[in-house]
């Protein structure tokens, strides 16, 4: 096999090309030691499935389901159902049950694979609602519902040639997965993206990114959202090997134990690591604190050119290669997506020797459209990056990004109306407002349903504003608002962990985040915050109210998207009597 031209080939490729002894590495709960899958391992395991899915019945075009965490078998299920001809609709773990209900009777599920006994009492409660679904299987063992090693006992080798027909039958062009995007506002929408749309997005980054066989990935962001998906199947292209982990939690465990070479990431995760720098330089005391946060502000003022200087060699040396210790000691890269990236925080890791760039995409896109390359000269803060090959971008009169190439979407499932107002003479129209920098890379500006007109009849971009309040150590996360009103406001979820070393300095004592939230100055601290920040913006932008909220924004309480993107609708409708006293 010289190439791949369909997702289920890429293993083959790697089993034929540079056959890794560690393919996909995972830690499963009853154990304390990784548990390895080579690629030979991995091609058997996934014909397995393939010759299960045809003895169940599985038919061409079947829909099925796999909600589950990453883990090895997601990958098996995932490719041993595509070589049957089945498309696969992943689902997050962390979707609600109306969410969960909607999609399998919107893209009629046959079958639905989950990873443990939580998911299945979950899905199982919405089985009534849902006549396409014939079977639910697990991964774990769970009572009541067919594991996962009796589905494969189905497997006889009486169908390898009805196998071999399904796979030779399949085209590039054909759909493989409809991926239902997690989405601010309403149900998701159903993309559908062809082998060859994420094929050649695979292929597009590959000459662009430092990886080399033999290398170790570590994985965490969901294999349900596109991007850690082509991800994936990138890693595998080039043989590097995948490592799991074991859940979020354990993140930090993780990168100690595996030593990773890269992963992707999404900003809100390496905000939080940020946070952990500050942590450490705040437990310190007299001149080693006076040195940690002196090597801070070095790192502040990091350019892309930044040649060596006596006072980055000491600062590396002492402090940043500490830094990098935290995150296994072997990282060459981080690629970050899916929401804005502050460009304060892209210098810092950047001038810590972590090299860190921001991509731009969607899952219309599968996903990647520019990212910002690993080499000198070829990237920028403050940007999402240079073009991958084959792929184009203009803009509309409103600066509205438009994207085409193989890379772009079939449309959206059992929506052609949706499909022909966002697809118009093969331009996707992205929704993101923004502009070229230096004629080569993509800075993104805001998104076109976003931006607000004020009662005065001025358009802001809250996105920008939000972007710059982030760059306070004091600041976690921030909705602007102020659509039809005289002035800009904020709520603003306040860095309780920096809060909490500040109020202790300042002998202020608190029992709860509720606490620290309400004191007089801690309020006082963060309007003067406000006050610096708002002098790079014009009188109509600038914040004249705000309120501290008292807990941290999550998934689980509804208020960010499972890629951790802030639902603006959802928080703006939670907080309408909050946001109406500032207008009151």
């Amino acid at each position: 096999m010289n190439s791949f031209e369909r997702l289920f080939d890429v293993l083959h490729y790697q089993n034929a090309h540079f056959s890794q002894e560690k393919c996909i590495s995972y830690k499963y709960s009853d154990s304390t030691e990784w548990t390895n899958y080579s690629t030979r391992q991995c091609v058997e395991i996934v014909d397995q499935y393939s010759l299960a899915f045809l003895a169940l019945g599985v038919q061409k075009g079947d829909k099925i389901s796999i909600i589950s965490p990453n883990r090895p078998e997601w990958n098996f299920c995932d490719n041993g159902m595509m070589q049957a001809g089945a498309i696969n609709v992943p689902i997050y773990p962390t979707s609600s049950e109306s969410d969960y209900a909607y999609i399998f009777n919107n893209a009629e599920i046959k079958y639905v694979f989950v990873s443990d006994a939580d998911l299945y009492a979950r899905v199982s409660h919405i089985l009534p609602e849902c006549p396409s679904v014939k079977g639910i299987y697990s991964f774990d063992a769970v009572e009541n519902c067919t594991n996962i090693t009796e589905f494969l006992s189905h497997a006889d080798e009486k169908y390898r040639a009805e196998l071999d027909k399904r796979k030779a039958s399949i085209l590039p062009e054909e759909l493989a997965t409809i991926i239902y995007t997690s989405g601010t506002t309403g149900f998701p929408k159903g993309v559908m993206l062809s082998h060859n749309n994420i094929v050649s997005n695979i292929k597009g980054v590959q000459s662009s990114l430092p990886l080399v066989k033999g290398q170790i990935a570590l994985s965490f962001l969901p294999l349900c959202h596109i991007f850690e998906r082509t991800v994936t199947y990138y890693y595998f292209s080039i043989g590097v090997s995948v490592f799991y982990a074991e859940n979020m939690d354990k993140i930090r465990d993780n990168l100690l134990e595996v030593k990773p070479h890269f992963f992707s990431t999404v900003p809100r995760l390496l905000e939080k690591v940020y946070d952990r720098f500050i942590e450490a330089g705040n437990a310190l005391t007299g001149p080693k604190k006076a040195l940690y946060f002196w090597a801070l502000r070095i790192a502040n003022n990091y350019q892309e050119d930044q040649g060596f200087s006596f006072k980055f060699w000491i600062a590396d040396k002492l402090v940043y290669s500490k830094w990098r210790e935290r995150l296994g000691g072997n990282l060459i890269g981080i690629v970050t997506g899916a929401a804005a990236l502050q460009e304060r925080l892209a210098r810092v890791f950047n001038a810590a020797g972590i090299k860190v760039r921001e991509g731009y995409g969607q899952t219309e896109t599968s996903p990647v459209v520019t990212f910002n390359r690993f080499e000198a000269g070829n990237f920028k803060f403050g940007t999402v990056g240079m073009l991958i090959p084959n792929v184009e971008i203009k803009f509309s009169e409103q600066n509205e990004i438009l994207v085409k190439g193989p890379n772009v979407m079939i449309g959206y499932y059992n929506q052609p109306e949706i499909t022909k107002q966002t697809i118009v003479d093969g331009w996707l129209r992205t929704g993101d407002v923004g502009t070229m920098i230096d004629g080569k890379y993509l800075k993104i500006t805001d998104r076109i349903k976003e931006l607000f007109k004020t009662s005065g009849g001025k358009y802001v971009a809250p996105q920008v504003i939000e972007n710059k309040l982030k760059e306070s150590r004091y600041i976690e996360q921030v909705i602007v608002v102020g659509e039809n009103e005289k002035f800009v406001s904020a709520l603003i979820v306040p860095n309780f962990l920096v809060l909490r070393d500040w109020c202790n300095q300042a002998k202020i004592a608190f029992k709860s985040n509720a606490d620290i939230a309400k004191h007089p100055s801690v309020v006082e601290l963060v309007q003067k915050e406000i006050d610096r920040i708002n002098v790079n913006f014009g009188h109509v932008e600038q914040v004249k109210k705000f309120e501290l909220m008292q807990e941290e924004w999550t998934i689980d309480n509804g208020e960010l998207t499972p890629t951790m993107k802030v639902k603006r609708k959802f928080i703006l409708q939670k907080y309408a009597d909050n946001i109406k006293t500032f207008y009151n």
